[in-house]
């Protein structure tokens, strides 16, 4: 069952292995990126206050998204990964969530954080990419990941900040951060035009971000995305059920 730390040096880097200059290649697509290759990636997490943050739960649902058919699975925790790790050996994306002193930054935000995630058995390290006021720059959590012998998937918001975390080593970015930083679209549906710039520029990315229906996933993938992260719609029953609410309140409230 597949560890950071058996991963060989020439398996165990993404895009940006073969020159940091020369930008990402598909020919330095880590054995676990190769993986992740059009895959439905399920997020299994918890916010705090959840009835269902919860290790033994996390564990069941990601059990219940493997059976699913997901290829990989992103977790919050060192303690959901090293539980869920030893039921599986799919990538798994880790990360965690803290509030940072003076920062908005709070997923996966040091060095310390990069290295238990890596540690409790996830094959890749996922933290904030973006340009926002950090406690570490991006560059020392990349390297900690690779230390670590994991690779490091840069959450982004923008273009901009995508080809700044290629050139600081990453080996793959999400557009999970559009829409979570003032200077990305606030909007209601998925960022296709981040999704479609990144591909425009050759960046590889994994789509993440409000794809919640099949079809919007299936679009992501469309427009280029290596791998489709989904999460709310599929494993925080208390996220869908507030949609329907809503939208009967709102349907009421026009029949009224």
């Amino acid at each position: 069952m597949g560890g950071v730390e058996g991963l060989p040096d020439s398996t165990r880097y993404g895009y940006g292995v073969s020159s940091p200059a020369d930008g990402p290649t598909l020919s330095g697509v880590s054995d676990v990126l190769q993986r992740l290759r059009g895959a439905l990636i399920v997020s299994v997490q918890a916010d705090d206050g959840s009835p269902l943050r919860d290790t033994g739960i996390i564990a069941a649902m990601s059990r219940a998204a493997l059976l699913g058919g997901a290829g990989g699975l992103r977790l919050r925790s060192p303690e959901d990964i090293r539980t869920v790790r030893a039921l599986t050996d799919v990538p798994i994306i880790g990360l965690t969530k803290q509030a940072q002193p003076g920062s908005p930054v709070y997923i996966t935000a040091t060095p310390q954080e990069v290295r238990a995630v890596a540690r409790a058995g996830a094959e890749v390290v996922a933290f904030d990419g973006t340009d926002l006021p950090r406690p570490f720059p991006v560059a020392d959590l990349i390297a900690e990941a690779h230390a670590c012998g994991a690779l490091a998937m840069a959450d982004i918001s923008t273009l901009a900040e995508a080809q700044a975390a290629y050139a600081a080593g990453a080996d793959i970015v999400g557009t999970t951060m559009s829409g979570y930083t003032p200077h990305s679209p606030q909007q209601a549906g998925p960022d296709f035009t981040l999704m479609r710039e990144l591909a425009g520029a050759g960046l590889p990315f994994i789509a993440e971000g409000r794809l919640n229906t099949p079809e919007l996933a299936a679009h992501a993938l469309a427009t280029g995305a290596h791998a489709v992260v989904v999460g709310s719609a599929i494993t925080r029953p208390d996220h869908v059920t507030r949609w329907f609410a809503q939208a009967l309140g709102v349907a009421g409230d026009r029949s009224s």
